[in-house]
């Protein structure tokens, strides 16, 4: 009986000699092998990571936990525009001294855009998810919500944003705006942010948009002149900062803290998460690098 125990013993830990070596001849295991099962803490108040093709869960923290999203609402404002049947990428929107005055009275974060001038869908699309323009999301809203005057046609789109969130089976998320200045029921939790995402990143045009760094529009002015626009900087850092980093938005506000939803391919795999309520800037961004160093450990 003893031998047979000895005997277990001796094997596994062969196995397990073996397959350390193994992992070690490969890279897989850093200097701090540990860290590489370990789950992560984050300082984040909620944070939720899922492998893309599965869906399956690699990782949770509050991820039900109803929380203010910020501008990660706006992932959701593109979705409901790219789903738009008949959809012109090119159509021109005139951009209205409304969505100018909305920006000023909220001190929001804007793309500039200027009074009068003609910006394309897919032009608006950038200012939307690269400097998180809410002057943007509102040219968006006015145009593809339906209804006689401004105040209906926003109505009617943050409408069709919930619709695509009762669509997608979501329980607990809420949207009272089309840029996440919300009016105190504007709310989503860390994996339904995520389900968000990884939906509206099966759309090419919303995965090109979210993965650029930098982009310059070209507008058309009143008098018909081509205005070149300041450059719009993406304010997700990681994608410059982690190595496969494809996505997806970044978000801030009095309530929502720091949040960022974000993805990153590695040797054809794609992990997807979010965090919500981080300390900073800067703490949102390692949070983020955290679940998804552990998420590809995970995968293997």
């Amino acid at each position: 009986m003893i031998t047979g125990i000895k005997g277990t013993r001796f094997r596994r830990a062969v196995a397990v000699a073996v397959t350390s070596g193994a992992l070690l001849a490969t890279g897989a295991l850093t200097a701090a092998p540990a860290q590489a099962v370990t789950a992560p803490t984050i300082v984040a108040k909620g944070g939720y990571l899922m492998n893309n093709a599965t869906a399956a869960s690699l990782y949770t923290k509050k991820a039900d936990t109803r929380l203010s999203t910020g501008s990660t609402t706006k992932i959701m404002t593109a979705k409901v525009v790219l789903a738009q049947s008949n959809l012109n990428l090119d159509a021109k929107v005139t951009i209205q001294k409304a969505y100018s005055d909305y920006v000023v009275a909220n001190n929001a974060s804007q793309a500039h855009l200027i009074v009068g001038d003609k910006v394309t869908v897919r032009q608006l699309l950038y200012g939307l998810m690269l400097p998180s323009g809410c002057d943007a999301a509102y040219a968006l809203a006015d145009k593809y919500g339906t209804g006689t005057t401004r105040a209906k046609r926003v109505a009617n789109f943050i409408s069709k944003m919930n619709t695509a969130a009762k669509n997608l089976h979501l329980t607990n998320t809420h949207f009272d705006s089309f840029d996440g200045i919300g009016n105190g029921n504007n709310y989503s939790t860390p994996r339904d942010l995520t389900k968000i995402a990884s939906s509206a990143m099966k759309n090419s045009t919303f995965r090109t948009v979210v993965k650029t760094k930098k982009y310059t529009a070209k507008t058309i002015t009143k008098t018909g002149s081509t205005r070149t626009m300041g450059a719009w900087t993406n304010t997700n850092t990681l994608l410059s900062s982690y190595s496969g980093a494809i996505g997806v938005k970044t978000g801030s506000g009095p309530e929502a803290k720091y949040c960022l939803v974000f993805a990153a391919t590695r040797n054809g795999k794609t992990v997807i998460g979010t965090v919500l309520a981080s300390s900073s800037v800067t703490q949102r961004a390692t949070d983020a690098t955290k679940l998804l160093n552990y998420g590809f450990a995970r995968l293997g």
